[in-house]
């Protein structure tokens, strides 16, 4: 499996496209606008869509699904149920964030942990990882040693917990019972910033790893 990252909106997400090599069919990773600029990539990259995945529902991350959904004809899969208020409230979102509206949409396939989704010949694993939003899900290759984390996981940080529904506690068991026994090696995508390891961050990351003293509340900037 391949991948580009491109940041997108003024939140600088990190939409990410992923495709299977033998096959070179793609899947469209939360994107969260600008979507004549994702539609260019995938030309650029002679891709072919097969579907919409959403990690969770903030519109940094959803903001360009419903467009691409409609102008493609793609499902969209994810994320887990309990953001389904998130995706409902749309435009009160772009009305909160001083965005133009989008368009509204509604998953085709909610997601839950255990699932798994393909990509062409390749599959990803699911899992539910609650904390920065209720519903938030995480999407892992193992044969390539990829994950898709969304904002549950920055290099250097974590996720926020003060949106509607955040836990900071859901969201620091995730990480610690959910990502870091993927193993050291795994590289990850976060929705935002740099790409690390969970072995990097398991050993610095001053919120969750080793170098943390355990207990400090902290939330990012996303």
């Amino acid at each position: 499996m391949d991948f580009r990252i491109l940041p997108v909106t003024p939140f600088q997400q990190n939409c990410t496209l992923i495709w299977c090599e033998h096959t070179r069919r793609a899947a469209i990773i939360d994107p969260g606008g600008e979507a004549a600029r994702i539609l260019a990539l995938i030309d650029e990259l002679k891709l072919t869509p097969e579907r919409i995945l959403l990690t969770h529902g903030h519109l940094d991350h959803v903001g360009a699904a419903g467009d691409l959904a409609a102008r493609l004809d793609l499902p969209i899969t994810g994320p887990h149920r309990d953001d389904a208020f998130l995706i409902h409230a749309l435009p009160e979102q772009c009305e909160m964030f001083g965005m133009p509206p989008v368009r509204t949409f509604e998953p085709d396939q909610w997601l839950t942990q255990g699932d798994t989704v393909t990509v062409g010949e390749a599959t990803l694993d699911v899992l539910h990882c609650p904390g920065h939003t209720p519903g938030h899900v995480v999407f892992h290759h193992a044969a390539g040693g990829l994950a898709q984390v969304g904002d549950v996981l920055f290099q250097g940080s974590i996720g926020r917990t003060d949106f509607p529904r955040g836990n900071h506690r859901d969201l620091i068991a995730s990480i610690t019972e959910r990502l870091f026994p993927l193993g050291d090696e795994v590289r990850f995508i976060p929705g935002h910033g740099p790409m690390s390891t969970f072995g990097q961050e398991r050993r610095t990351n001053p919120f969750v790893g080793a170098a943390s003293r355990g207990g400090g509340r902290w939330d990012a900037a996303f």
